[in-house]
């Protein structure tokens, strides 16, 4: 059978390390489909879902607020600064951080401020729907 080693890595700990058929993952200029022997690739991420479709065949979902990604033909890691395993999210708490983005967004008093709560929301927004995908896979 013919695999790819995947490495999801956050600030705070790998997330998943092991054999794939197959990743796919939001790119910055679209979404991103990854087989072995890929040509090797840097790129960054936008915040979604990583999707890794197993040696076994069985699928791990991990939401990524964003990162790097570097491809090589046996091998692609993923870097976040936060990463979360699909069955992690936690569909409540990522709907109290939407509103309280939204919150910061009004009451913005720079645009400093308003930049911060806008990418705070444009992550937040992307964490719901990888929670959803993840739901439906279920």
């Amino acid at each position: 059978m013919n695999t790819i080693h995947v490495d999801v890595v956050s600030a705070e700990e790998s997330i998943f390390s092991g054999e794939a058929r197959f990743v796919a993952l939001p790119g910055e200029a679209g979404e991103l489909g990854i087989f072995p022997r890929h040509t090797p690739l840097i790129t960054r991420i936008k915040p979604g879902s990583v999707r890794i479709e197993k040696a076994d065949g069985s699928e791990e979902f991990i939401f990524v607020a964003g990162g790097i990604l570097e491809v090589q033909p046996h091998c692609v890691t993923v870097l976040s600064d936060t990463a979360i395993r699909g069955k992690d999210l936690d569909d409540e708490k990522a709907n109290e951080a939407k509103a309280a983005a939204e919150e910061a967004i009004k009451n913005a008093k720079s645009e400093i401020d308003l930049a911060k709560a806008s990418a705070e929301l444009s992550v937040m927004v992307a964490q719901i729907a990888a929670l959803r995908k993840y739901r439906l896979k279920k």
